[in-house]
């Protein structure tokens, strides 16, 4: 009886690896459209007064987004429709879904009617640096508001998203970026001179884009039966049930947000220019944050949501222990590579154009400051499922709001000396804060308790992660100027480093005895 109980459970594990390994894939082709994006807009625009304009006109919609959509909505949703889904009929799922989605839409409705009237506000409140220059203020209100309806847009189709997701459909919601990056390219290259800024342009492919992320994901919802028409139902317990999930949790959310955001405000103070490096610095960051810790988190939300829902408590935990070996097996050596690399990363994806060497420069100083994060921004997305998941948003509030506090005394700390990298450093670190705090908090609570082999886990990782960091910077010295070549002939170049790391770092775990089950909790031990 036990061992076919583990026999289950190691079917389990690996349909769950086989879901990150689809959406990880996905998610990476569209971060390689997403870069070819970030390199055609640095090549055509540089990093300028008008793309500080446009990044910070962006940046307020996509803060929304986190927060209602992707972030407290989807968390304090999703636990509640994989109930409904476990525990009640069709019609009810169908129900809530029409009764949430019709007030989300007006509340989303009036915050975008809001933002485009109070556009210049918004920008005084949150780039005050940018009054300085007249014409940097008025663009960036006007970006503002053609990016605005963004929000709803996006909302909508992260609705969707969430909604496909908890019926295991994930491919579909994690493709449907790549929308928005193909809508840029396509903007940029050859709509942008008929636009005077032509920047404005950008601001356009972004709108067009949510249309498109939120239409794609239509017809697949009508496939699993949950296209609704949206209904405004407001005394419906049900939907209060999850405003008043979304409530605590928006507070968490927002947090994280406001501290970035502030970031960001700190910025609007520094020389032009700075906005801009942190955003490509961040982008090239978000493309191991997104494949590993985006998908981790896409995949572990539903699965602890249906296993508390169902009362298996061992389970639960043996998941939480899987996703954080994953996590370690991949974000250490991603981090130490984001590292050493980061010239010829920078070099090889921005420097043309417009983008000046200086920019190249002063970008790859924040993509080292960032580098010392992202450990933290991976385990986040492991270990924040493991209260979301059991309807318990209070604590990662609670932690939430020290991190924000502790953000921003960093920031006095390391601005003055670091400038913008001082910035990038804060988040970094506050990341590797937020993550332990949580994980503490785990333990304590006893939600989570780890499997056996964490030591000798932990030690193969680190040696191979130390001879993986010595062959990258070996073979660095054997590389000609970075500078040298176009893009094809660089991105070879930085192919062969990268590939020749990644073998050496498997090829050392395989020699020191690494199996599957060292991250799988060993579910494959049915004697």
């Amino acid at each position: 009886m036990q061992a076919s109980i583990l026999i289950v459970q190691s079917i389990n594990y690996m349909n769950l690896l086989t879901s990150l390994g689809r959406i990880s894939s996905i998610t990476m082709l569209s971060r390689i459209f997403g870069f070819a994006r970030d390199a055609i807009v640095a090549r055509v625009f540089g990093a300028s007064l008008e793309t500080d304009a446009f990044f910070m006109a962006s940046k307020i919609p996509n803060l929304l987004r986190r927060i209602f959509a992707e972030g407290a909505f989807s968390q304090a949703f999703v636990p509640i429709l994989a109930e409904y889904k476990i525990k009640q009929g069709e019609q009810s799922q169908r129900t809530l879904i029409a009764s949430v989605s019709g007030l989300l839409i007006l509340v989303l409705a009036i915050v975008t009617a809001m933002g485009m009237m109070a556009a210049p506000w918004l920008i005084y409140i949150t780039a005050p640096g940018f009054i300085e220059t007249p014409d940097k203020f008025a663009l960036t209100s006007a970006l503002l508001r053609i990016t605005f309806p963004y929000i709803l847009l996006i909302s909508l189709a992260s609705l969707v998203g969430a909604i496909l997701n908890t019926w295991n459909r994930f491919l579909i919601p994690a493709f449907s970026p790549t929308l928005l990056n193909f809508t840029m390219i396509g903007f940029s290259l050859f709509v942008a001179p008929y636009f005077q800024p032509p920047v404005l342009a950008l601001a356009w492919a972004v709108l067009v884009g949510g249309l498109l992320q939120l239409g794609y994901q239509l017809p697949h919802l009508r496939r699993i039966g949950m296209l609704v028409l949206p209904r405004l139902t407001l005394p419906d317990a049900r939907v209060w049930r999850v405003m008043r999930q979304m409530g605590t949790g928006l507070l968490g959310v927002s947090v994280s947000q406001i501290s970035l955001m502030i970031n960001t405000t700190f910025a609007s103070f520094l020389e032009s220019g700075s906005v801009s490096w942190m955003y490509y610095a961040d982008r090239m960051m978000e493309f191991p944050s997104g494949v590993l810790g985006v998908a981790l988190g896409t995949i572990l939300l539903p699965a602890l949501s249906k296993s508390f829902a169902s009362g298996n408590k061992d389970e639960y935990s043996k998941i939480i222990d899987w996703g954080l070996r994953l996590s370690f097996l991949l974000a250490l050596p991603s981090a130490l590579s984001l590292c050493i690399l980061a010239k010829p990363l920078t070099i090889t994806l921005f420097q043309y154009g417009k983008f000046s060497t200086t920019d190249a420069v002063m970008t790859q100083r924040a993509l080292i400051a960032y580098s010392v994060g992202l450990m933290g921004l991976i385990l986040v997305k492991v270990l924040a499922p493991g209260f979301y998941s059991r309807q318990n948003i209070k604590t990662p509030v609670k932690i939430a709001i020290i991190t924000l506090i502790m953000t921003q005394i960093m920031n006095l700390m390391f601005i003055g000396a670091l400038q913008h990298a001082g910035l990038a450093l804060s988040i970094g670190l506050a990341a590797c804060l937020n993550a332990a705090l949580l994980y503490w908090q785990l333990r304590k609570q006893k939600i989570f308790q780890p499997a056996p082999g964490w030591v000798a886990f932990l030690s193969k990782l680190g040696l191979a992660a130390v001879v993986m960091s010595g062959v990258l910077i070996s073979i660095m010295w054997l590389i000609p100027c970075w500078e040298q070549g176009n893009m094809p002939e660089r991105l070879f170049r930085l192919s062969v480093v990268v590939v020749a790391g990644a073998v050496t770092y498997f090829s050392v775990l395989v020699g020191l005895g690494f199996s599957l089950r060292d991250f799988v909790g060993r579910v494959f031990d049915v004697a």
